[in-house]
């Protein structure tokens, strides 16, 4: 078989719509958007907002379901806190991305910081994820709306939540959270 221009040109198309639009691409999606947050966290190190700039949330109020042990649980319980929600999903090549970094800051911070990892898949499907993945991050389904300041409809972001319930730091899109530039912030917020 000879292997012409065109040839060449259907297989690296049917391989690009492969990558990018079925689940057979998720994990090398998820590979090289780990990749990019990495470096991204190099670009643009990660630094709370300066205490006089942060926005106040209306409402720690949010009413949440604990996906592994089905209890109740509402955030305003933590303020006083340092927190930090991360919204995502299993299905979100960027959230895949980026959890590793998350288990590892979890894994340091889980007595200093409250995290709260907020997705709407089922418990079945999380609980599947984080088995292959051997994670353990605190994950929660939402009961009631969170203010519009911690409201968002765009996977991955998180946010980082001051002892006084102001916003400190907002990131949409994957990034490294094991850096020493977040765990540099994360101990100036916690010393506050």
């Amino acid at each position: 078989m000879k292997i012409t221009k065109k040839l060449l040109s259907n297989v690296l198309f049917y391989g690009v719509i492969i990558f990018l639009f079925t689940p057979y691409g998720k994990g090398a999606r998820a590979k090289l958007i780990q990749g990019v947050s990495f470096a991204k966290s190099f670009v643009m190190p990660s630094k709370a907002i300066d205490i006089s700039e942060r926005q106040k949330t209306s409402s720690l109020s949010l009413s949440l379901k604990a996906i592994h042990t089905g209890e109740d649980f509402d955030l305003n319980d933590k303020k006083g806190n340092v927190i930090l929600i991360n919204y995502w999903a299993t299905w979100c090549p960027p959230c895949i991305g980026e959890m590793p970094s998350l288990q590892n800051l979890y894994n340091d911070y889980k007595d200093k910081v409250t995290f709260v990892f907020l997705t709407s898949d089922k418990k079945e499907k999380v609980t599947k994820f984080y088995n292959d993945n051997n994670y353990n991050l605190p994950t929660y389904n939402m009961i009631s709306i969170p203010s519009a300041e911690i409201n968002t409809r765009s996977l991955p972001t998180t946010f980082i939540i001051d002892k006084n319930g102001k916003i400190a730091y907002k990131d949409t899109g994957a990034s490294n959270w094991n850096s020493a530039s977040v765990r540099n912030m994360l101990d100036d917020l916690i010393k506050e």
